[in-house]
């Protein structure tokens, strides 16, 4: 074979699969979002790495529920990176109360002192990673306490936390647990309770983290809910289910929920809030095979 007949052979060969190669890399069309872990076997612990690996495959999201409690050097790597990379920081978890039910049983100015400086650290934690929303999780139904009274006194706590991460320009996200599966006797377990508590609280740093997992268990219908309370909605996570992995691996038909969201021009975080089904490198790329999949609508 003459060499230019090889090299034109060659060339033909070798150029759909470079094209095939970038195009497995492309930017998402939405901001999905990988956590610490996910990618560790390709990418190893470090999470500055990770999050180098989660961009050079085409995501623009990350979230760090840990983040909070990072060292603020280690926050503030992990802001650099994001920027770096043209990526969007996601939720860290602020305050998440699984044990007490503090939160609905009264408005103190003790405890409120405490949300107070919560609230503070988490506008730290905010401006090193550059971050937008952070998590709340209320605390656990009072039992001996009317319903009324407790959604009173969240409404009251909430306002307090409002206050601080208004004046930082951050939005704190309320995240609904279902009560079957993870979280029983928590008290914010459905969207449409988080909508009436956030138009309550009336503040633009208090929305909802509308986690599709949880909402799936708890209450189903998930594209009507999300666009009755649309408007209180400012960050998405997902998880399939049952499992809570991957998109593909359960029942939700998360194309169409993405497509949905991506019709909406949505440009927030759509944070990758589960498991990989499959353990180490294989599992590692099954799961950004499934965004790939869902994605392509």
């Amino acid at each position: 074979m003459q060499r230019r007949t090889f090299l034109a052979t060659t060339a033909a060969a070798t150029l759909p699969a470079l094209a095939a190669a970038q195009s497995s890399r492309a930017k998402f069309r939405l901001r999905y979002g990988p956590h610490p872990g996910m990618f560790k076997s390709h990418a190893g612990e470090d999470i500055v790495d990770q999050i180098q690996f989660a961009a050079d495959q085409g995501f623009t999201g990350w979230e760090d529920n840990g983040a909070m409690g990072r060292e603020p050097a280690l926050q503030d790597k992990i802001g650099a990176a994001l920027s770096k990379n043209g990526m969007k920081m996601g939720v860290f978890v602020s305050h998440a109360d699984f044990k007490t039910s503090n939160f609905v049983s009264g408005t103190d100015r003790e405890f409120q002192d405490s949300l107070r400086a919560t609230m503070h650290k988490a506008v730290e934690t905010a401006k090193r990673t550059g971050a937008k929303w952070h998590t709340v999780v209320p605390s656990t139904t009072n039992d001996r306490l009317d319903p009324s009274y407790q959604l009173a006194n969240c409404i009251a706590n909430l306002r307090v936390m409002a206050e601080v991460c208004e004046k930082a320009g951050i939005v704190m996200v309320l995240e609904p647990l279902n009560w079957y599966a993870n979280h029983p006797s928590l008290f914010l377990r459905g969207v449409p309770q988080g909508y009436a508590i956030c138009k309550a609280v009336n503040s633009p740093s208090c929305k909802i983290l509308d986690d599709l997992y949880h909402q799936q268990i708890d209450i189903g219908n998930l594209i009507p809910n999300m666009e009755m309370a649309w408007s209180e909605i400012a960050y998405i996570q997902v998880g399939d289910n049952p499992g809570r992995k991957e998109p593909g691996t359960g029942e939700i038909n998360y194309k169409k929920i993405f497509e949905w969201l991506h019709k909406r021009n949505f440009d927030g975080v759509v944070g990758m809030e589960h498991g990989n089904s499959k353990p180490g490198k294989e599992g590692e790329l099954a799961v950004i095979a499934a965004y790939r999949d869902c994605d392509s609508f």
